[in-house]
């Protein structure tokens, strides 16, 4: 990584600026802030400079820590948006600048200086004034400048606010190019999503200081996982339905969504994101209802814009339904959608300001719950304690709401105790509907009924079995398969909210020396590191080669893992079959000192 944020906080006057933001950039990438105006995005790049003090955390490039260096002595370049040119130098004097103080022989200044003023498509204007110039030219000025002393990483803040249109189209595509042919890690500040999805290669969202998501564009507006990033990339309709065992009704709408968001939780309210690309418009006799039709609506505005025509729908809300945005009219028993369709389909079917249409879903997304919800085990022995205090502290260093099972519900006699009597029978019936995760006590005394308990709870499992830190360094144990994708995905989520590392292990038999690893592996790996690197989480990837729990057990060992990720299929509705066999149920015969969290998942059904 170029560039390693670790819980990096600032407050000023009482207010929290940056809030515990945990970041990984890696080298040659161009990195983007997006945030609105005061989400702390040009403060946390000024902490990254060195241009504002670190109240708490740390910053390190390319793996030296600099959060005490002078920002002189971090090689470090930065454009700001009024490109802060010396306005009584001429364009060389102001690009050779920095190569000047630190005594660069003339010959190089101006060869560096030639070089990157061609780069930057300004040859010729050495001679020139910064008011000769014009303020995109005054801009690539100040690029240059940044990049004459030849920095390991090069930032920028908002440098193309001040300019219109058609120039910062052209300066985010010549940035974008040169970046790319100096391969150099770059982190850009803007509140302009435009902006952000041309250029990024990944985005990380802030907002009131808080590193809210990270990820490539594409994934961040067509998966984002809370309210504030559905609506503030882009235009989005975001409504809240119920879901159901494998789908989500919308009103008279049911779609099919991604198991692993409502397996075992259902029903329960969820917020659904509906982009207005995704709205079709049809027409129908008023007796013919389009199937995943939301309603029929009256077209409120309609708006001209390029290549694209939007329209806003006031439609009836439909049963149990509830519109979040657009913000409905308080009161009101309708809510509105706004679609966006090509000028194409607009003229096939040409729609006026009060006449009606079919506002018919095409896709939507279902956002992950905006926090975790975990169900924590108390009781007297001490390895409940042990649950409770790791499920209390995980809960609060998540912002994540927990509930306690009470203490009828918990064995209080491990010797006298019966299923119906341990926290884990109350689980099983119930108890934890509604929650993510479950985090009971793991005790060797009660090991039996521990098994064919757990094999039946639908959620997923985080066991204790002593005293433990919270987790910084995790384990994600994976065969290739489907399987092992909901393992990662949810183990990202955790890991990238802790600010944890992770390491994406599978064991293969035990071969010939030197027998390299199937392409197959090598693929299926590189597909969980970049769904992890992707999101913002530290990852790695690991091939061993032996008998599994054996290889499983020396791994945490020398990798220091302090949580340990495997997955377990959920049972099929109403069956009673043993699911934790064979490889799990030997892990749960002799755990490790560190939690377990096993992922459920519908992959076995």
């Amino acid at each position: 990584m170029s560039i390693q944020l670790h819980q990096l906080s600032k407050c000023l006057d009482g207010r929290t600026i940056i809030d515990d933001v945990t970041l990984g950039i890696a080298t040659g990438e161009l990195f983007v802030l997006l945030g609105p105006s005061g989400s702390g995005k040009s403060t946390l790049l000024r902490m990254i400079a060195g241009l504002s003090e670190v109240d708490a955390g740390s910053v390190a490039l390319h793996g030296r820590d600099v959060t005490h260096i002078s920002p002189k002595d971090r090689n470090i370049g930065f454009v700001f948006q009024h490109y802060a040119l010396f306005r009584n130098l001429s364009v060389a004097d102001n690009v050779e600048f920095a190569l000047r103080v630190r005594r660069v022989p003339k010959p190089e200044r101006v060869r560096r200086r030639e070089g990157l003023l061609a780069l930057v498509g300004l040859a010729g204007f050495d001679h020139r004034y910064p008011h000769q110039l014009s303020g995109g030219q005054q801009q690539r000025v100040a690029l240059a400048r940044a990049l004459a002393s030849d920095p390991l990483v090069l930032l920028l803040d908002e440098p193309f606010g001040a300019l219109d249109a058609k120039i910062r189209h052209e300066l985010r595509q010549s940035l974008r190019r040169i970046q790319r042919e100096l391969k150099l890690t770059t982190v850009f500040v803007t509140h302009d999503q435009e902006e952000a999805f041309e250029l990024a290669d990944r985005i990380g969202v802030l907002e009131r200081g808080r590193l809210l998501e990270v990820g490539d564009p594409q994934e961040l507006y067509l998966h984002p996982r809370s309210p504030f990033v559905s609506t503030f990339l882009g235009v989005g309709n975001l409504l809240v339905a119920e879901s159901l065992a494998r789908s989500v009704r919308l009103g008279p709408v049911e779609l099919p969504v991604s198991s692993e968001l409502v397996a075992g939780r259902a029903p329960r309210r969820v917020q659904v994101l509906v982009r207005p690309e995704d709205i079709e418009l049809a027409t129908a006799e008023p007796d013919v209802v389009p199937a995943r039709a939301l309603g029929r609506g009256v077209v409120e505005e309609r708006a001209f814009v390029g290549a694209w025509e939007r329209l806003r729908l006031r439609l009836p809300l439909p049963q149990h339904v509830r519109a979040v945005e657009p913000r409905p009219v308080f009161g009101d028993a309708c809510f509105t959608v706004e679609a966006l369709r090509p000028q194409h389909e607009a003229h096939r079917f040409p729609l006026a300001v009060g006449d009606t249409a079919w506002a018919v879903v095409r896709r939507a997304h279902v956002l992950a719950p905006a926090t975790l919800r975990l169900l924590v085990e108390s009781g007297p022995t001490a390895v409940a304690s042990a649950a409770r205090d790791f499920g209390e502290r995980l809960a609060t260093r998540l912002g994540a709401y927990h509930a306690l099972l009470g203490e009828r519900e918990t064995r209080t006699n491990a010797r006298e105790a019966s299923p119906e009597s341990s926290p884990l029978g109350a689980v099983t019936e119930g108890g934890a509907e509604g929650f993510d995760i479950a985090v009971l006590g793991l005790e060797p005394m009660r090991l039996g009924q521990t098994v064919d308990g757990l094999a039946l709870i639908r959620h997923h499992l985080l066991l204790v079995s002593q005293p433990a830190p919270l987790p910084s360094r995790l384990l994600i144990c994976v065969a290739c398969g489907e399987p092992g994708k909901a393992d990662v995905r949810f183990a990202e989520r955790l890991a990238w909210q802790l600010g944890a590392r992770a390491t994406v292990l599978t064991v293969l038999p035990e071969g010939r020396g030197g027998e390299p690893t199937p392409a197959y592996v090598e693929q299926y790996l590189n597909l969980c590191y970049h769904a992890l690197a992707s999101r913002g989480v530290v990852a790695q990837t690991q091939v061993r080669r032996g008998a599994v729990l054996a290889e499983i057990r020396a791994e945490l060992a020398e990798g220091g893992h302090d949580l340990l990720v495997v997955g377990a299929p959920v049972p099929s509705a109403g069956g009673r079959q043993k699911t934790f066999v064979g490889l799990l149920e030997q892990l749960l015969q002799q755990p490790p000192a560190c939690p377990i969290l096993i992922v459920r998942n519908q992959a076995g059904n």
